[in-house]
Order: structure tokens, then sequence, then C-alpha cells
């Protein structure tokens, strides 16, 4: 394989690494609902020796909170083992500003906590001439909030997103997030902000700071978000399909985006996973099963039903005939469901 192709592990993956960098929404919880096995796997898997730290895109809650939701379903956990957007935010912005520079804050009180704690004075207000904008997701945000941040945005303040997620995943379904709302600001102003969340590595690498880990894993389960900050950092990622992207979006994936392993749910980080490997006639197997692309066309094998090991192997044909050039036509890749 490539190098953007899977990995495989001869030992469970709680074994092999030394901490995990879990997501929270679609990985540990959906909402506020439990995601089954989550809570077991992640607790045998602390049993045996692997630290976790969860990292959140979510910059409008504080870790205090972040951790006592974790506890209530099961998962203990203290506000130390959370990293938020909000902090990652706060540290991007002290590699430009100086200590008690006005920061104009747009977001929840996650956010507000974290620019203080960074040093800074923060404001509510344009005409409080801010020199940074630091805009979160917050459910009560409204039209005058973005309003202010446009305002000192097109007045010069250099404006920095906690993160970029256009969607957000709750108990009923997908709600805008706060990419969607700093795309309003945006739209306003003609100013593209940075960004502080995934997809870029900025968390993760000052979770791995904090904690002094050797062999950090990333677990999570968006491609656009999770995985491609995993690719961006250089850690191999696990990506579980329980929340946003499908199975199918790893056959399909570019690879910026791809995962180094993929697993049904948490129960793989106490799997060892096999590696794909090319067999006769195209057909790459894992474990048994077999994929192939014979003319820009995705063949399964005829075996029994989809198991993770036939998406491995299909994820396997397909990126090695994306990056021979010659990618999957997209009409062939069916729904892959466990």
């Amino acid at each position: 394989m490539s190098a953007a192709g899977l990995l495989g592990s001869d030992v469970p993956l709680a074994e092999a690494y030394d901490l995990a960098l879990v997501d929270l929404d679609g990985v540990a919880y959906r909402g506020h609902l439990p995601i089954e096995h989550a809570s077991d796997s992640l607790v045998a898997a602390r049993e045996q020796g692997l630290r976790l730290l969860f990292v959140t895109n979510n910059a409008s809650r504080e870790p205090e909170d972040v951790a006592g939701q974790l506890t209530e379903l099961d998962i203990p956990t203290s506000a130390d083992e959370v990293m938020t957007a909000a902090q990652a935010c706060a540290a991007l912005l002290r590699t430009r500003l100086e200590p008690g520079a006005r920061v104009l804050v747009v977001g929840g009180k996650g956010l507000v906590t974290a620019v203080k704690a960074a040093g800074f004075h923060v404001v509510s207000s344009a005409d409080d001439h801010p020199v940074a904008v630091a805009q979160g997701f917050a459910p009560d945000l409204a039209w005058a909030d973005l309003a202010e941040a446009a305002y000192a945005v097109t007045a010069g303040a250099w404006h920095v997103a906690s993160n970029r997620d256009l969607s957000l995943p709750t108990a009923r379904g997908y709600a805008p997030g706060n990419g969607a709302l700093v795309g309003a600001v945006v739209a306003a102003t003609g100013i593209e902000p940075a960004s502080a969340g995934k997809p870029e590595p900025t968390m993760y690498h000052l979770a791995v700071e904090r904690v002094g880990a050797q062999r950090p894993l990333v677990i999570g389960d968006r491609l656009d978000t999770d995985l491609q900050g995993a690719r961006a950092g250089g850690f191999p990622g696990l990506h579980v399909l329980t929340g946003v992207s499908s199975a199918r979006d790893d056959v399909l994936a570019e690879p910026v985006l791809r995962p180094h392993f993929i697993g049904a749910d948490l129960r793989s980080v106490l799997e060892a996973h096999p590696e794909p490997v090319r067999g006769a006639d195209s057909w790459w197997q894992c474990s048994g099963r077999a994929a192939r692309v014979v003319d820009g066309r995705l063949e399964l094998d005829r075996q029994g039903p989809v198991g993770i090991d036939v998406i491995r192997a299909a994820c396997a044909a397909a990126w090695d005939a994306a990056d021979a050039g010659s990618p999957v036509e997209a009409d062939s890749v069916p729904e892959l469901t466990v």
C-alpha cells in the first residue's frame, strides 16, 4: 500500500498505543445519548493501560462540563482529560497577540474562560476596538453577535475560529455547526479566518504535549475533521463507524482524509487490526474477505454479509486504484453497513 493506506496491528490498539485522543460527538456519545459499546470499551482500554484524552471541536462548554457528561455516561473522566477547541483557539491567539490584548469573543462560556485564562482582555463590542475576534459555537448566538464579529473583522481585527464544522450532531439529527455561523461572518466580510480546531492538528499536538505521550492514536467519526487532522499532524487515526462519516466515505476518501484503521465501533480499540494484502487477479484480501477494482468498478467477494474486513479490503482496493490514477467510480460503491 501507499503511505496513505491502511495500517495493521497484530495486537489490540489499546496495547499498541499509549494515548487515545478521542472525539466526543459520534464516538463517545451522540448528543446526550450514549453510543453502544462506548463506555465498556473505553473503560476496558483504560484498564489495559491506554490513557484517554477527549478532544472536541465544541468550544462552547467548559472542560468540567464535558467531563461531567462523560462520567454520567459511565466513562469516568476528569477535566484535565478534556481538550476543547476553545483552549486551542486561545493557544492560537497567543502566537500573535501580547497578553492583555483586547479580544471580542463570540461564543459560549467555554471560549470566554479559555481566552481569559490565556491572558487576554475580553470585550463584547466592535466599538471596544478589539485586535482579534475569537468565534466559537454557542446555541444562543444571535444575529447581533455575528454582526459585532463582522464589524470588528471589517475594521481589521484578526478573525480566529475555534473550528469550522458545518454540522453538529444532536439527538434529533444534524444541526448547523460553528462553521455555518463562521460562514455568515465570512460572507459579510469576505475575509477567511484562521481555525484552531480539527482538521488543524493544533489540539492534537497540545494534547500530546499535555501528557507526554509517545505513541498517540486519534479516534474519530468524521473524515473531514478527526481523520484529516490525524493525517495533518502525523498521527495514526482510527475511524469508528458510529457517527457522521460512513464506510462508503472511507472507500471514496482522498488521501488527506483516509483513516489508518477502521472499526465498527469502539470495541475495535480492544482488537487487533489485520492489514489488507494484495492477492491474485487484483483482489485485495483481509482476513479471508476480498475486494478489487476492475475497469473503475468496485467488486466485493460473495462470501457473506458485508463485514468490517470486507470494508478494509474495499478501501485497500479503491485507494490503490485511485493512487495509480484510476479512481473507482462512485456509483459502483454501495452503502457498506456492518
